[in-house]
């Protein structure tokens, strides 16, 4: 049995510790070994928030097809000799009103508590990634994206402090089914779609000319079609630097692009194909909006903050 501080953090150097991301577009597993470095690193599309937008509810296809990513994960565990995982959900189990419907029958395969955090918290974990990701940053300011597939997190921290955190409920499963009703979309249906993102990020403050840093599928994936990758490789994608322009050049091939087309793009994860143009289009409109210089990708997102708080640094 692990030992634990006080607080109830692991003490590393006793066992693999194992976190579960249970988002509206996928669930990652990641477990890491007593020096902290990935042993397992999985991503599988549930899309658990699939038709959530409209209905409030999740689908009975989508829970189906969640626990049987979560069956899997549960095997995947017991090979690596972790008893419990930490497991952790966002967007689509905070709005669901039928989320007790999956967490339940999912809490009893994974032998463990599913914890359904706010965005808040969400937002806190993916700051907590990228500052360890990148502590040559510390003394700079810049702003953390996460896109998901229900909500966006963004953070701006300045010399390692968090100045604001923030969670709005658009995201690239959300709002592709919210306005894109043709594919590839309608000139009327990337206008609403990138109006509805404008409303959300009018209201915020957010600093001007600092770099944005994204985490999660997303950014990932548009790091990964940028350098063309047959292979996703964490390593390349974790620090690439993309200019607004290049972003917006993404946004135009993708958004003409059928979601076939997509999904024989290098780089593009099948899953992620009919999606990814409204998660790009997120990005390119906050690039716009902080007047960024450049796009960040990184890897390590909010699965990681689990772990880094788990094991703090030095």
């Amino acid at each position: 049995m692990a030992r634990c501080r006080p607080d109830g953090r692991v003490i590393p150097g006793d066992m693999p510790t194992a976190v579960i991301d249970i988002g509206t577009n996928t669930l990652l597993l990641l477990i890491v070994d007593d020096a902290t470095q990935p042993i397992v690193d999985l991503c599988r599309f549930g899309r658990l928030g699939k038709g959530l937008d409209a209905t409030g509810r999740l689908a009975d296809d989508a829970i189906a097809a969640s626990l049987a990513i979560c069956r899997e994960y549960r095997q995947v565990i017991d090979q690596h000799g972790v008893g419990r995982p930490i497991v952790i959900a966002t967007q689509a189990l905070r709005e669901a009103k039928n989320a007790v419907d999956f967490i339940g029958p999912a809490e009893a395969i994974l032998n463990a508590a599913i914890e359904v955090i706010d965005g808040a918290r969400e937002a806190e974990l993916a700051a907590t990634a990228v500052a360890r990701t990148f502590p040559e940053f510390a003394a700079v300011c810049y702003v953390v994206v996460d896109v998901g597939g229900g909500s966006t997190e963004l953070i701006t921290v300045d010399g390692g402090r968090v100045l604001s955190r923030v969670s709005v409920p658009i995201g690239a499963v959300r709002l592709t089914e919210r306005h894109c009703k043709h594919d590839p979309p309608a000139a009327a249906e990337i206008a609403a779609l990138v109006a509805d993102i404008d409303v959300h990020l009018a209201p915020l403050t957010l600093p001007h000319a600092v770099s944005v840093i994204g985490t999660a599928g997303t950014a990932t994936t548009l790091a990964a079609i940028k350098l063309g990758l047959t292979r996703y490789d964490p390593a390349a994608v974790t620090g690439l630097r993309i200019t607004p322009g290049a972003v917006a050049a993404l946004l135009a091939r993708l958004f003409a692009a059928t979601v076939a087309e997509r999904k024989a793009i290098p780089g593009m994860e099948p899953g992620r194909a009919d999606v990814i143009a409204a998660g790009a289009a997120i990005f390119a409109r906050i690039l716009q909006r902080v007047d960024a210089p450049v796009l960040i990708t990184c890897d390590r997102g909010i699965r990681w903050g689990v772990i880094y708080e788990q094991r703090p640094a030095g």
